[in-house]
């Protein structure tokens, strides 16, 4: 099979990437979803918040995925579900294997890689203690809960204070469970400052700062899980450790971006976000081949994800038709006070839409600065859980010949 454009991933970053993709004037786009339906994990994130910037409207993840599979449809992008994608090569070429259509091959002109990304589990942790039922990341307790309907457990503990936790602890609490604590093992919240207020302030529930579990406890079933104070460095103070009984623990620990088709299609990755090095044009090493929403860093919004989808969608669509300027770029460098810059880089192609993500909080007006450019845009505060988004206007930066560096200072 041939094709103008593959997406793969039917999330909110592969649907408005095909969506872009068509409105930009290519014939031929095709997603690849891995599920029986559209929508990613908007399907069981039935709490509200989503599309605020996309569609001006305050919608649940379903409403918002609904929005976007109609004008899928509106727009005749082909999409194939149960369909999972084994190989991608530098050529463009996929491998993919449904039940319908056994093992295929499609080649296309470009590719939007939108897969998305994982929960860290208990693997990653290495929590010491015994192996019993009652342990389960965020989102998968999120689905059985909404999907399936299941509560899997009445006592909970929840490590990590990502916002698929706090909207767990929320959800629990309103199903009848009792939420025994939040307990992060960072000196800051890890989620959003809205679901800290909504989902545990408002219901009384206790975030734990500089705490982690030790311990679980349990043969069959979790029974409890021991929990300790950490220093500046993580590391446990003795005497701090306590019991506290349970009959689940929740990992709400971080996402990691589900590569492994990128690094077989050799494509450069950084070692920062874990995903693949993109110009603002989403386009990642290899030509051609573009990347959008979570695959390539894990960002705080679906209208954020969204947002990438569109850029690599109407990129996608610009360089299956030729017409994508190939220009050498320069580097986007994270300078003081800055963890995270998205994109890695800048082609002078299109407007630079810049996410940030500081090393520490500032409760006072900061500045992001752009050096040497002398650009600089103000906000009122910068937390490490809160990506900080900034549009630049290519013709700003259209002189510049070496690495513009980001950096955060508080404004004076």
């Amino acid at each position: 099979m041939d094709a103008d454009i593959v997406v793969i991933g039917g999330g909110p970053a592969g649907l408005v990437a095909g969506i872009e993709a068509k409105k930009s004037g290519a014939e031929k786009v095709v997603i690849l979803e891995r599920e029986d339906e559209l929508g990613g994990i908007l399907k069981q994130c039935i709490h509200n918040g989503f599309g605020t910037l996309l569609f001006h409207k305050d919608l649940t993840g379903p409403e918002y995925a609904e929005n976007l599979i109609e004008e899928v449809k509106k727009e005749n992008v082909e999409y194939f579900l149960n369909t999972m994608v084994t190989d991608i090569t530098k050529d463009k070429t996929i491998t993919a294997i449904s039940p319908e259509r056994g093992v295929f091959e499609i080649r296309a002109k470009s590719v939007v890689l939108a897969m998305g990304c994982r929960e860290r589990a208990r693997g990653n942790l290495l929590i010491p203690g015994t192996r019993p039922a009652g342990v389960f990341t965020a989102g998968v307790a999120q689905r059985f809960i909404n999907i399936d309907g299941f509560l899997p457990g009445k006592e909970v503990v929840i490590l990590g204070s990502g916002d698929i936790g706090l909207i767990m602890a929320r959800r629990f609490t309103l199903e009848g469970a009792k939420v025994k604590g939040v307990y992060e093992i960072m000196n800051e919240p890890g989620g959003l400052k809205r679901n800290i207020v909504q989902c545990l302030n408002d219901f009384g529930i206790p975030l734990h700062l500089s705490h982690t579990v030790t311990k679980i406890h349990g043969k069959e079933r979790v029974e409890g899980v021991t929990v300790a104070q950490v220093d500046k460095n993580r590391n446990i103070i003795k005497g701090t450790e306590k019991f506290v009984k349970c009959d689940t623990l929740l990992l709400s620990v971080g996402l990691i971006p589900e590569n492994e088709l990128t690094k077989k299609a050799e494509i450069e990755m950084s070692a920062i976000t874990k995903g693949p090095v993109c110009s603002e044009t989403m386009e990642t090493s290899v030509p051609g081949i573009f990347a959008s929403g979570n695959v390539s860093a894990v960002f705080d919004l679906a209208d954020y994800v969204a947002e990438t989808g569109k850029i690599a969608g109407k990129s996608a669509a610009l360089f299956a038709s030729g017409n994508l300027r190939k220009r050498k770029g320069i580097n986007l460098i994270p300078g003081k006070n800055v963890r995270i810059v998205f994109p890695q880089k800048f082609t002078f192609n299109s407007d630079l839409v810049l996410f940030v993500r500081v090393s520490k909080r500032f409760d006072k007006p900061v500045f992001v600065r752009l050096s040497p450019c002398g650009i600089r845009k103000r906000q009122l505060y910068a937390r490490p859980a809160e990506m900080i988004r900034i549009e630049i206007p290519k013709e700003k930066l259209i002189n510049l010949q070496g690495d513009i560096t980001i950096s955060v200072e508080e404004a004076n």
